[in-house]
């Protein structure tokens, strides 16, 4: 169901581009070309056509990614992932060190040199 759904978005998404591409920012579009009054569709009627295609797709891929979401409960990641168990290994390993001691040299230290002066 969830690649159904991915393929009716992709689907919607190229429609809506094709429609948006369609039409001119000022309203001669398609509409440009209809310059008689005997076609079938007339110049009022394609920009209706093509404002209303719009809001549709538009308002149909925003309810489609909203259901996608909601079908996929807890998002895409997997608990089994080499990540995760990394994560989890580096998280129980320093537990289960014991604890140390601080550091100590092994041999006597060596006196601090003095500057020569001059």
């Amino acid at each position: 169901m969830y690649i159904v759904l991915l393929v009716i978005v992709i689907i919607i998404c190229a429609l809506l581009g094709l429609i948006v591409l369609i039409q001119n920012p000022k309203g001669g579009g398609l509409t440009s070309n209809f310059s008689s009054q005997s076609q079938l569709m007339g110049v009022q009627k394609t920009g209706d056509f093509l404002e209303k295609g719009t809001w549709v797709l538009a308002i149909s891929l925003m309810v489609l990614c909203l259901v996608i979401n909601v079908m996929v409960k807890g998002g895409a990641t997997q608990s089994d992932s080499q990540f995760d168990n990394q994560v989890k290994k580096s998280l129980q390993a320093p537990a289960n060190t014991p604890a140390s001691a601080p550091f100590k040299p092994a041999g006597p230290v060596p006196p601090v040199q003095q500057p020569i002066k001059k």
